[in-house]
């Protein structure tokens, strides 16, 4: 089943006036992320009509609907809120005509409006529509940002995943979920994790309960959504396991289809995990912006071999 997003939130977060508070927006809901803007629909061509999309009026729309005779503009209307589209959005603070307003109380139709600038707007909702509505999964990890890095650290149950995030949001970088993360696939580059709001800013450590890292540390060490850019997997150490030593080729793990690196980290009494993380992040921020030490290595390696033939 699809993801769904109610339309009564996107009145909320895109701050929209209600022009039709009559219509009752209860149980509507928008499951489509795109827009449309009804250039076609409003000349009379509604076959591939989008109606499932939210529709959004601009200047150039608004200007158009103005030149229209009467005759014309109630057939289109009577066509345009016949197919059920979930909402009508003026932008720029434009104002619907009343004739609009008649009809679409009629075939119970919410207008809105905004006012933002048409193109600002369409980014800012499709944006926040690919967000809401993108494919979700939830895993048991712990999400960090360090040093700016989205750090997903797995392993089994009690092998110390939330003392290793307690201990760097005391070094200064931000929870952003223990024990449940929500992963959503943004696009096929992008995946951002956030906390269930049940859990959402807690901690539980075992011998101690529940701690509230906003309320403890300050709103400084937590942030709501983090992309995903590094998994830390923890796991006992075995002495018969070959663990890699060098890093000259990345590792990965999958999430709804998108690869990211992964890290695999065995424990020892004495390894202080949260320095580990930290380095395992500035690490990667390195890789990412054109050095990777191993392969360094590697090449200092080579020329010493090459100077000594």
């Amino acid at each position: 089943m699809g993801r769904s997003v109610k339309l009564q939130k996107i009145v909320e977060t895109m701050d929209l006036k209600n022009l039709t508070p009559e219509v009752d927006l209860t149980g509507r809901e928008v499951n489509i992320p795109d827009i449309n803007r009804p250039a076609l629909q409003l000349a009379g061509f509604f076959e591939h009509f989008d109606s499932d999309r939210v529709q959004i009026i601009g200047y150039v729309e608004y200007t158009y609907l103005q030149t229209l005779p009467e005759e014309k503009k109630n057939k289109m209307y009577n066509e345009l809120l016949r197919n059920k589209v979930p909402c009508i959005i003026f932008s720029r603070d434009l104002e619907p005509e009343e004739m609009l307003l008649e009809k679409a109380r009629e075939y119970e139709v919410p207008i809105f409006s905004t006012s933002k600038p048409t193109s600002s707007f369409m980014g800012e909702i499709i944006r926040w529509l690919n967000v809401e509505l993108a494919p979700c999964i939830s895993i048991h990890g712990v999400l960090v940002d360090v040093y700016g890095v989205g750090v997903l650290i797995m392993g089994e149950s009690g092998i110390g995943k939330s003392e290793a995030a307690l201990e760097l949001i005391k070094r200064g970088h931000r929870l952003v979920s223990d024990d449940v993360v929500e992963i959503r696939k943004v696009s096929d580059v992008t995946l951002v994790g956030a906390a269930p709001d049940i859990t959402r800013h807690f901690i539980e450590l075992r011998g101690i309960g529940i701690v509230d890292v906003k309320s403890m540390f300050g709103v400084q060490s937590v942030r709501e959504t983090q992309n995903i850019d590094l998994v830390i997997t923890l796991e006992e150490w075995d002495r018969d396991k070959q663990y890699d030593r060098l890093g000259l080729e990345e590792q990965y793990t999958e999430f709804l289809g998108n690869r990211v690196v992964c890290h695999r980290i065995p424990l020892r009494p004495g390894r202080n995990l949260a320095i580990i993380v930290e380095s395992a992040a500035v690490n990667h921020r390195q890789k990412q912006m054109g050095y990777n030490a191993a392969q360094e290595l590697y090449k200092r390696v080579q020329d010493n071999l090459s100077k000594n033939k």
